[in-house]
């Protein structure tokens, strides 16, 4: 087992690999749908034996893209899919997706200010803070792999709110390169809340009518190739 990619090894199915699953864990797959909203029809679908949504959107939304033959398209999708990366790939192929986030803020549960509460100034490539002081650019440094910008203010130490704001000597806010993509993304899902609501009506009904049919058995066969057709004979008769 140690010695696997993954380090998992099933030894009844060996492409099944855990799953999340209610609050624990199952050995399985993770079946992965597009489904139109007018007509609750799964327009594509893909069976993986990988344990979250994280990567998944983009390459559902291309999916079905290319099978509508549509230039542009919407999607809405659950937290799991929330990925940065991923919002910005469906940007570059002109997919607008509504994604919720669901992160918490561990400065909101220690009662400090919140990193909604420090608004972006573009044109200044500055932030404004709750004190109305300017936080600015200092660096930039590469953390996972990824591009972050690092912004504070001089003002801190002084600051008469400073027990609000933070522990340290000064509040630093962090920046990725891509972040317009994720503060629209944040403005859409605004603009329409009834987005999820839509969401669970459309997906989620395709899903309830297999799982009646399929029952507790779920897939009856085994490994990604065969458990795929079986995914796609089950699919056909939503239609």
């Amino acid at each position: 087992m140690l010695e696997a990619p993954d380090q998992q090894l099933s030894l009844t199915d060996p492409d099944a690999r855990s799953m999340r699953h209610r609050g624990s864990g199952i050995v399985g797959y993770n079946v992965q749908t597009a489904v139109d909203t007018d007509h609750h029809l799964i327009v594509t679908h893909e069976v993986t034996n990988v344990g979250n949504d994280r990567r998944q959107l983009t390459r559902m939304a291309k999916q079905a893209k290319t099978e509508l033959k549509a230039e542009s398209l919407t999607v809405l999708a659950d937290a799991g899919y929330y990925n940065g990366d991923e919002l910005r790939s469906c940007e570059d192929h002109n997919i607008t997706a509504y994604v919720p986030h669901s992160a918490t803020s561990h400065n909101k549960a220690k009662g400090l200010f919140d990193r909604s509460e420090f608004h972006y100034i573009a044109d200044d490539d500055e932030y404004q803070c709750p004190a109305g002081e300017r936080l600015i650019y200092r660096f930039t440094r590469i953390e996972s792999g990824k591009e972050i910008r690092r912004y504070w203010s001089s003002a801190c130490p002084t600051c008469p709110i400073h027990a609000q704001c933070t522990t340290g000597k000064n509040r630093r806010v962090s920046r990725r390169v891509h972040e317009d993509v994720i503060e629209r993304a944040k403005a859409r899902l605004v603009a329409k809340p009834d987005a999820m609501h839509i969401r669970r009506a459309t997906v989620e009904h395709p899903y309830g009518r297999l799982k009646a049919w399929m029952g507790s058995t779920h897939f009856l066969t085994k490994t990604l190739d065969h458990v795929s057709t079986e995914m796609s004979l089950h699919g056909s008769l939503t239609i």
